[in-house]
């Protein structure tokens, strides 16, 4: 089991690592001959080019676009700092691209786009296509980014995922296997409230259904999200039809009292007085950063299962548990979509890579295991039969 530690960063040294970017290209091999010129780049490369506009296939072996992930943002939801803009979403999108290339051993492109249109971000993408193989949507508000990336999967002929809502909700599902199993309790008959009907508390409803779990309660910012509700758009109104089976209304206080499972992807704080009304031996995953719904120390008062977004705290639930694994494998499958499917079988390997060393305080693999990535892509790839094109 991995230590825990708090780690203080001077900012001299965040932003020397940030100087001049984080990426760079690198060449398979050297370019120090006039022979080697000559078969990288012209003449010769104009054999290939001919050999592609004659047989379109031919560009998945004789360039990289087969294998390359483009990590598109807006900048409208960064990470916890919100509409910050292109520009300033830049240092994150390649902060993606390193953790892609680390972990997945897939090289990917960071793009920023100066719009906030969805018909203009859509297009682009599309325009865009012969250049990657695979499409990672990041950092964009709800609810434009459930259309923006609807209406780039049907477009598309290649994966395309909002790591925002699925990674989450992939490792939030590992996380919680982890924690049924460490605690002997059937994941399935948990009662769970989800604090946040944005990209990924909906994302997370929606694996967690997939998996099987029935008593769902999902809250926004006015309160239980019901079908008795007329201010719902209308995601939240699709998602109310699906979910809060005993017909609870209120807020957070009628979701959470005998509760077993509090996930919060909200960053709004829940209050001691209203974890300590939970059932007893709960779970609580308080996912926000860097200042989670409530701290660890006065969960743990009350919850049997404390995981938090941060790495100074036990169970770090990290997207980077999920998205290189999961486009690796769609890749190395030929895979055209990401289905439910795959991404259930991606939590499920992430939680089998804790294996005989999990505890309370270890339900889910550290994010710097290099067993998770490889697991993740061949369960992934295994899952992906359905959707190969």
């Amino acid at each position: 089991m991995a230590p825990t530690a708090q780690v203080v960063i001077e900012n001299s040294e965040i932003f020397e690592a940030h100087e001049g970017g984080k990426l760079s290209v690198e060449l398979k091999s050297p370019l120090d001959t006039q022979r080697a010129l000559s078969i990288a780049y012209t003449p010769g490369v104009a054999q290939v080019s001919r050999a592609i506009a004659g047989d379109a296939t031919l560009a998945k072996r004789y360039t990289w676009a087969n294998r390359l992930v483009a990590v598109i943002s807006d900048g409208t939801a960064v990470l916890g700092l919100g509409d910050i803009g292109p520009a300033a979403s830049l240092p994150v999108m390649e902060g993606k691209s390193a953790l892609f290339k680390t972990f997945g051993g897939l090289d990917s492109i960071p793009i920023v786009l100066d719009t906030k249109d969805t018909d203009e971000i859509v297009e682009t993408i599309i325009r865009l296509r012969p250049t990657f193989g695979a499409v990672n949507l990041e950092d964009i508000s709800a609810p434009r980014c459930f259309e923006i990336e609807r209406r780039v999967i049907e477009a598309l002929d290649c994966p395309v995922m909002h790591d925002d809502q699925h990674g989450t909700a992939i490792v939030v599902l590992a996380a919680l296997l982890g924690a049924s199993k460490a605690l002997e309790r059937d994941m399935r008959a948990l009662k769970i409230v989800i604090s946040g009907a944005g990209a990924a508390g909906i994302a997370c409803a929606n694996i967690l259904l997939a998996a099987g779990v029935g008593d769902i309660t999902v809250l926004d910012s006015k309160g239980i999200v019901g079908v008795g509700r007329d201010d719902l758009n209308e995601f939240k109104a699709e998602l109310a039809t699906r979910t809060n089976p005993r017909g609870l209304t209120g807020g957070l206080a009628e979701a959470l009292a005998g509760a077993d499972v509090f996930m919060g992807v909200s960053a709004g704080l829940v209050p001691e007085e209203l974890i300590a009304t939970m059932a007893p031996g709960g779970i609580v995953f308080a996912m926000s950063n860097p200042d989670p719904e409530i701290h660890p120390d006065l969960a743990r008062k009350y919850a049997a299962v404390v995981a938090t977004g941060r790495s100074d705290f036990p169970n770090q639930i990290n997207n980077v548990l999920a998205f290189p694994g999961v486009f690796r494998g769609a890749l190395d499958a030929g895979a055209r979509r990401i289905t439910e499917k795959m991404k259930v079988a991606a939590a499920e390997a992430i939680f089998s890579v804790v294996g005989d060393d999990l505890s309370v305080d270890y339900i889910v693999p550290s994010a710097l295991d290099p067993r998770v990535g490889p697991a993740v892509a061949a369960a992934v790839a295994a899952a992906s039969e359905d959707s190969v094109g």
